[in-house]
């Protein structure tokens, strides 16, 4: 144990002076420690009950739990997990509903492509994308109506959009090998939405065609048009998540600017009270230290509003002995958590690091 808690302390040392501490940090500001989970219908309550107690004995103190927007499931595990000590979040997918039995009975509410093709029966990059179009007020009132479903459930803290966003434009760099893709610009086939609703919405603002211009991936107002149908539809559920005394979280790309270029997603303009930006550095082939700089990024966008970032963790691509590492980045530079993706991939070695730091900081 005496070495372990000398290895703790020597690691913490070389994290510590690898990155600049904002001076508006907070020593006492409270530093949260989520996980994302999937629920498994197959899993009896005793295995969950074991399950979160082992997490919150191990520093965890928040899951999000994705139970593919079924409220009744929700409820179960919400009891289970409040009585171990986690707080809970209902994780949905939003934009992006693959498999949704009802939308799936309207062909019309799904996004369309710049070439022409739909998200119903054409999807991008891999099968499970079936996104739907955010202008299109039947596919909206759907999406918010499961939100509404899930802000009900007693015992959630927050509501957690995921997938809150148009299909990627981009895929982060360090994809891009396993689809044998070049994306040196914005291709047809990932550019959306071109459906009817969204071009006559448009061109009644600003009297334009998009497929009528010979680049229209390079126009600035039809760029920000889809940017404010995001927006709107954020903007909604926050209001619905705090009719029921919920708060609204989000799960996010790396920085507003990054997010914006890459999937029409500038989340430092929306009206949420947090947000974990994935900063799956190895997406990006970026090193660990990188999770320093795109945090620091992310809080300085949000800094004149009440927002909270929490950054993101992609844990397969995290050694143990680099997860205390990783944790220090985002917090000097004023996260106030980390969220690991995901619950199956903490080992115990993770864990072990995890309740050695929440210690440390107590």
């Amino acid at each position: 144990m005496k070495h372990t808690l000398l290895f703790f302390v020597f690691i913490l040392g070389i994290a510590s002076c690898q990155s600049t501490k904002p001076a508006e940090i907070k020593e006492d500001e409270p530093f949260t420690v989520w996980t994302w989970m999937t629920a498994r219908r197959d899993m009896p309550d005793s295995a969950y009950q074991t399950r979160f107690k082992q997490l919150e004995a191990s520093g965890v103190d928040a899951v999000l739990i994705n139970t593919g927007t079924d409220p009744k499931e929700l409820e179960r595990l919400a009891a289970l997990a409040t009585e171990a000590g986690l707080e809970v979040h209902a994780w949905m997918f939003t934009m992006n509903r693959p498999g949704d039995t009802v939308a799936l009975k309207h062909p019309e509410w799904y996004a369309v492509s710049r070439e022409g093709k739909s998200c119903f029966d054409t999807r991008p990059y891999v099968d499970y994308y079936q996104w739907m179009c955010p202008t299109r007020e039947a596919s909206r009132s759907h999406v918010l109506s499961l939100v509404e479903g899930l802000a009900k459930v007693p015992g959630v803290a927050s509501v957690h959009l995921d997938y809150i966003r148009y299909s990627d434009v981009f895929l982060p760099i360090g994809l891009l090998p396993k689809y044998d893709l070049i994306q040196n610009e914005e291709l047809p086939e990932f550019d959306f939405c071109y459906c009817d609703v969204c071009l006559g919405e448009f061109e009644k603002i600003h009297h334009k065609n998009p497929l009528a211009m010979e680049h229209p991936e390079l126009d600035i107002e039809w760029r920000q048009f889809r940017l404010n149908q995001v927006k709107a539809v954020v903007d909604d559920a926050y209001e619905i998540a705090h009719a029921h005394d919920k708060v609204l979280t989000a799960a996010v790309f790396p920085y507003p600017e990054m997010a914006a270029n890459m999937v029409r997603q500038r989340w430092d303009k929306w009206n949420v009270d947090k947000v974990l930006p994935m900063i799956y550095h190895n997406f990006y082939n970026e090193e660990l230290d990188w999770i320093a700089f795109a945090t620091r990024q992310g809080v300085t966008d949000l800094s004149a509003k009440e927002t909270e970032l929490h950054t993101g963790l992609y844990l397969p691509s995290i050694a143990p002995e680099e997860l205390l590492k990783a944790i220090t980045y985002a917090r000097d530079q004023g996260a106030r958590g980390v969220a690991l993706f995901d619950a199956n991939a903490l080992s115990d070695q993770h864990l072990q690091v995890l309740q050695q730091f929440k210690t440390s900081i107590q």
